[in-house]
């Protein structure tokens, strides 16, 4: 791609490999996904569709400074010596944002503010005037990122944020984010081919981005206007070209139901859904969650209770319990997806989550489960639907007529691709050159064995005294470390060693004979501090103990675990 530099699209956590695909439908290269962004390269094209395409990015900045610095006096410093000549004057205005993900600094509005003064300070010694700040619609927006020691400074391309569509008149108490909603629904998987339902719409975000989802609306559309319009080398024509451009918009045949208990939060989805020009493809009705009917056709559910962390309910618990149960009865062969805080309350809605994502709702840990509703037993509808997919598979493998070679000769089903009489000329040399590779692979293997054969020793592993030496110790060795002993040395030992525990340790407990195989052991079946069972320390005995990350013994002057030592030592 042609004068291609570097861009960094920022979004959610857990949002990441979403806007990574969005980037690369639009042509993005270098893809890399990074902590809550995307680094990407591209042109200026690529810089305005992703501005105005993306539904998954809060900012596309423009990366055009990096340097090292342990504190904010060094970060001063180096600012203050940059030119700044070819993106400030002083008669423009600019604004500083900063994101630290640093030990050495503390305070992320500190280190705007002492980027502020850098740039001020540049301008005063060189011009004897500085450009001034302001907050809101600046000329120039500015990002400072530090991680680390590393810091880097970016001219954000968006200026507002990219959730704030354009289209929302009003918005209820603790609405959902617009980039959040758009990434759930690209999760779910929605393709706008069946129905939708948000039984808790509330502002009716939700619902309005599923319809734009399903018509191919961008959502810059209703926006008024980037942070790079005021940048030297805008190209209005380019942009333009973009907002009139409603090729790739489609038809959308189906319905989407939203709904909410608040006859407020449902005027405020009224006014949102008018504003989007999107009456036509969202029903509004005013009922509570309970009262929802099933949808007559197939219908993906999606929805946003409240977590009882900005709005309030009076029983959480009872309120998730109801949810389960109207989904587990009236919405059966469809699926449900719900995001949600993970507690106790969540726990109630008794249905096991098929999928879940862990996303960030603000600063609110979120889960996004995926719930499949079904009648009876979970592992009927599992069997079903894994016998379902088995049989599509295999119509599917059945149904194809011809497949093609890994050298790229197209060739015909398994039981009539060897019928010589069938086949075509690429066919018939495929299959010599075949037998041939077959014929010389099989003489190979039987030249190679032939030699195996003819060396001395074939098929004895080893000499005796080879095999003694091979991993394998002498009598006497065996004997010192403990292994296998001959019959007379083994009942010798262990009539030593339980005449040694009986004299030792009869108190306290009774001994008992338990046979298991050839061998025999006492345990005691005392409970108390008077009777210990094997596990514990042997009384007359030295103590050993097992480190069990380096299993090596603790006393080394004990060659093997008790068992295995002889009475003299």
């Amino acid at each position: 791609m042609a004068n291609s530099f570097e861009m960094i699209a920022k979004t959610f956590q857990g949002l990441e490999e979403v806007l990574a695909k969005e980037l690369q439908e639009l042509g993005a290269e270098q893809v890399e996904i990074i902590t809550r962004g995307v680094r990407f390269y591209g042109d200026q094209e690529l810089m305005y569709k992703a501005n105005f395409k993306c539904r998954t990015a809060l900012r596309i900045l423009k990366p055009f400074y990096k340097f090292e610095a342990n504190d904010t006096d060094e970060v001063y410093e180096i600012v203050k010596a940059f030119d700044w000549s070819q993106y400030l004057d002083p008669k423009k205005t600019f604004a500083i944002d900063s994101v630290v993900f640093s030990e050495s600094f503390k305070h992320s509005k500190f280190l705007a503010y002492k980027v502020k003064d850098a740039i001020a300070d540049h301008f005063m010694e060189k011009y004897g005037e500085r450009p001034s700040v302001r907050i809101t619609n600046p000329d120039i927006q500015l990002n400072i990122h530090v991680f680390q020691e590393t810091c880097t400074l970016s001219l954000d391309s968006s200026g507002e944020s990219l959730h704030l569509r354009g289209y929302k008149v009003e918005q209820t108490e603790a609405p959902i984010n617009e980039v959040l909603a758009a990434g759930m629904l690209k999760l779910a998987g929605w393709d706008g081919q069946t129905d939708f339902m948000d039984p808790m719409c509330g502002s009716g975000t939700i619902a309005i981005e599923a319809a734009m989802m399903a018509l191919n609306i961008a959502p810059g559309i209703y926006r008024k206007g980037y942070a790079f319009e005021k940048w030297p080398d805008f190209n209005k024509d380019l942009l333009d070209e973009l907002f009139e451009d409603d090729s790739e918009e489609r038809e959308f045949n189906h319905k989407i139901y939203a709904s909410d208990i608040s006859s407020a939060a449902l005027r405020v989805a009224e006014e949102n859904v008018k504003s989007a020009g999107l009456s036509k493809y969202i029903e509004l009705s005013h009922q509570p969650f309970q009262g929802v009917q099933r949808p007559v056709n197939e219908t993906m559910i999606m929805f946003n209770p409240p977590y009882g962390e900005r709005l309030k309910v009076n029983s959480l618990s009872t309120l998730y319990e109801e949810i389960g149960s109207k989904l587990k009865n009236d919405f059966t062969d469809m699926s449900a997806w719900i995001i949600s805080v993970p507690c106790e309350a969540t726990d109630r809605i008794g249905l096991r989550p098929s999928v879940k994502y862990h996303l960030m709702n603000g600063s609110i840990e979120c889960e996004f489960r995926k719930y499949e509703l079904f009648k009876g037993r979970r592992d009927e509808f599992l069997k079903e639907r894994a016998d379902k997919k088995e049989e599509e598979a295999k119509k599917t493998e059945d149904e194809a007529p011809t497949y093609n070679d890994r050298n790229g000769v197209f060739l015909r089903p398994f039981e009539d691709r060897w019928n010589r009489e069938s086949m075509s000329e690429d066919e018939l040399s495929e299959y010599q050159r075949r037998r041939h590779e077959t014929f010389a692979k099989r003489e190979m293997f039987e030249q190679r064995q032939k030699e195996r054969e003819s060396r001395p020793n074939y098929g004895n592993r080893r000499n005796d005294d080879d095999r003694r030496s091979y991993g394998r110790r002498n009598d006497d060795e065996r004997r010192s470390y403990g292994a296998r002993r001959n019959d007379d040395n083994r009942n010798e030992y262990r009539d030593d060693r339980r005449s040694e525990y009986r004299g030792d340790r009869n108190e306290g407990g009774k001994w008992r004979d338990d046979s298991r195989g050839d061998r025999k052991f006492s345990r005691r079946e005392g409970r108390g501090s008077e009777g210990r069972d094997f596990k514990g320390d042997r009384s007359g005995g030295k103590k050993y103990d097992r480190d069990r990350s380096s299993k090596r013994m603790r006393n080394t002057d004990i060659k093997g675990p008790r068992r295995f030592r002889d009475n003299d030592e």
